[in-house]
């Protein structure tokens, strides 16, 4: 048994995923330090490279701050933000059995949103926001989870059973009514700060440390089961046939996925696309081996929200573009192109 649950999906092999992690991993750190360069103050990679290391420059500049106290937090939490997103894409569409799932469709985004609004309305300093924000998606994955626990316990296939998504969908319809009963009932001076929010912004971004701790956590919890993941893709008779837990597996794999995009629209809002179209791409040119997709969805992820932040910050500049306007724009054109050049 144990043979079967460990052996690699047919064109995938130990090589190949080391190659996909290295060349993600070079493309996010090459992405990682245009983020500290570019802006509306230039900083050449080798003063960033100061910055990082708290060496002083010779002409009494300011680009080591603008690099540590500016750009690193909001360069880190875009990762850490993109990296969960993606994971939770991939944890759910497993999960689902369906390539279109995406991290907001059991409605924790929702949850999120409508208490993060309250909190703005309420005046409330930004760990105050960011800690209703969590308590509201937490909210919302409690009531998804009694309200469809018969599904998660069960042993039947969830994708055919559509009572979990249908819970999820419902759940956030009620969700997004609220918050539209909030802003139109919210000052006007409010109004722009809300926004910029609900569609993904990272420019007030207090730390990055809560979510990127909340990615270190997410991967720790799913990666050693990945194996598993690559069973219960045959379907669930299949998974019990080899010994594989599915039932305490589905709520591993629900709960981390849902905890993951709480952890990500807490810090940053609501960034869309980046959960769908990340894990789908890289399914569709790298295979569907889940001990490779799950560290190159969070690679991918993250290299996807610095560079649409870097677009954010520099394509109107001296304004500032809410990074999930990037995404939205970016997403729809790309895995609308994917949609059709996928071969029926």
């Amino acid at each position: 048994m144990s043979r079967v649950m460990l052996a690699l999906p047919p064109g995938m092999t130990a090589r190949r995923a080391a190659a996909i992690w290295l060349v993600l991993g070079a493309l996010a750190l090459a992405v990682f330090v245009a983020s500290l360069g570019i802006g509306s103050v230039t900083v050449s990679p080798q003063r960033v490279l100061a910055a990082l290391l708290h060496v002083p420059g010779n002409d009494g500049d300011m680009s080591g701050e603008i690099v540590r106290t500016l750009r690193l937090p909001r360069a880190l939490a875009g990762f850490a933000c993109g990296a969960l997103l993606a994971l939770a894409g991939a944890l759910l569409q497993v999960l689902l059995r369906n390539p279109l799932a995406e991290p907001y469709v059991l409605g924790v985004s929702g949850g999120a949103a409508t208490f993060a609004v309250i909190a703005m309305l309420a005046g409330w300093a930004w760990w105050w926001v960011d800690a209703a924000s969590f308590a509201g998606a937490f909210v919302s994955i409690l009531l998804v989870l009694g309200l469809a626990s018969r599904e998660l316990w069960r042993g039947e296939p969830l994708d055919a059973s559509p009572r979990l998504l249908l819970t999820g969908a419902v759940i956030a319809a009620g969700w997004y009514a609220g918050i539209t009963l909030l802003l139109s009932l919210a000052p006007e001076s409010h109004l722009r700060g809300i926004l910029f929010w609900l569609t993904g912004d990272l420019n007030g971004v207090g730390t990055p440390w809560p979510a990127l701790a909340a990615l270190v956590v997410a991967l720790a919890a799913v990666v050693p089961v990945a194996p598993q993941l690559n069973v219960m893709l045959r379907g669930e008779a299949a998974a019990h046939a080899l010994g594989v837990p599915v039932v305490p597996l589905r709520l591993r794999v629900y709960l981390t996925a849902s905890l993951a995009a709480a952890a990500a629209v807490t810090t940053a809002g609501t960034i869309g696309f980046v959960g769908l179209v990340v894990p789908h791409a890289l399914r569709l040119c790298c295979g569907n081996d889940q001990r490779m997709l799950l560290p190159a969805s969070a690679l991918a992820g993250g290299t996807a929200v610095m560079a649409a932040d870097l677009v954010a910050r520099t394509a109107v500049a001296p304004a500032q573009l809410p990074v999930g306007v990037v995404t939205v724009l970016i997403g729809v054109p790309v895995f609308l192109w994917m949609l059709l050049a996928r071969p029926r």
